[in-house]
């Protein structure tokens, strides 16, 4: 399941270990550092911005509370707004995270959409996409090596150290989020998975997801994971996800009070039930 972890809702610790109690299989939750009052971009699925974007945890906190209290389930940043953040800091917080889960963290990444919360960090917005593939690229070096450096245009540091290391090998495993149309080509190039967002019709997802099937086979690459987010929680969103060649759903639990909420996962863990056995 995915969601938007915040100070109003259900805490993360205590929603770690229901999750994993009802035998779901991942936890993945969502970022924004801030919303700038200003409202200049557009929200893209149109309406006024919801609330739980003002609120959200920062995830690397939420998640170590979350797997600091369970033993089975993926913990993952769904996603995790890179282009805001230092890749020497988030190489060392991801690393950190999987230890502190026992090898169990998904580092799941994009380029977000606020223009103007991207500027209050420092990044412009056109460069964003290439940004973001230094950073994938020096966050791994600093995770496969004991003395690593790196030296792009938007991201040059000489050799440093760096511990922890990750415990899954080679390395925390980081998918690429985005539906633009060169996004396959970003997560051959240095992806580990993809994370698209559930578009509410199976049918062009499915194409982009033989598309990128093919391309695998071509470059003579394994098989790429790809995990779906977003997925509301209604019977009919999830059997015609269940259908996609993919490796997982997200369903997503709106951000709502502790009761609310867990009644919510009751229903979203019968629904993933339902669906793995159909």
């Amino acid at each position: 399941m995915c969601t938007f972890i915040t100070d109003e809702g259900i805490g993360a610790a205590e929603l770690g270990r229901a999750v994993e109690e009802r035998g779901l299989e991942s936890l993945f939750v969502a970022e924004h550092s801030h919303i700038p009052a200003s409202r200049e971009t557009p929200f893209p699925p149109g309406g006024e911005l919801p609330g739980k974007y003002y609120r959200t945890l920062d995830p690397f906190v939420a998640l170590s509370a979350a797997a600091a209290v369970t033993h089975r389930i993926l913990v993952g940043t769904g996603i995790a707004l890179l282009i805001q953040r230092d890749a020497i800091m988030v190489a060392k917080e991801s690393a950190s995270l999987d230890h502190v889960s026992g090898g169990r963290f998904v580092l799941g990444v994009g380029s977000g959409w606020n223009r103007e919360e991207m500027r209050n960090h420092g990044t412009d917005p056109t460069s964003r996409v290439a940004l973001l593939g230094e950073q994938v690229s020096a966050i791994k070096r600093i995770w496969t090596r004991e003395q690593a450096e790196f030296h792009g245009e938007f991201v040059d540091f000489d050799p440093v150290y760096s511990w922890p290391k990750p415990v899954q090998r080679p390395h925390i495993p980081v998918w690429l989020g985005g539906e633009v149309p060169t996004v396959l080509d970003r997560v051959m190039d240095y992806g580990d998975g993809w994370f698209p967002r559930w578009s509410g019709a199976p049918e062009p997802l499915a194409t982009r997801i033989a598309e990128l099937r093919k391309r695998c086979v071509q470059a003579g690459r394994a098989r790429m994971p790809v995990s779906v987010f977003g997925v509301p929680p209604k019977a009919a969103d999830v059997e015609a996800a269940a259908g996609l060649d993919v490796e997982r759903l997200l369903i997503l639990l709106p951000t709502l009070p502790r009761d609310e909420s867990l009644r919510r996962l009751d229903d979203i863990a019968a629904m993933a039930r339902t669906a793995e056995e159909g």
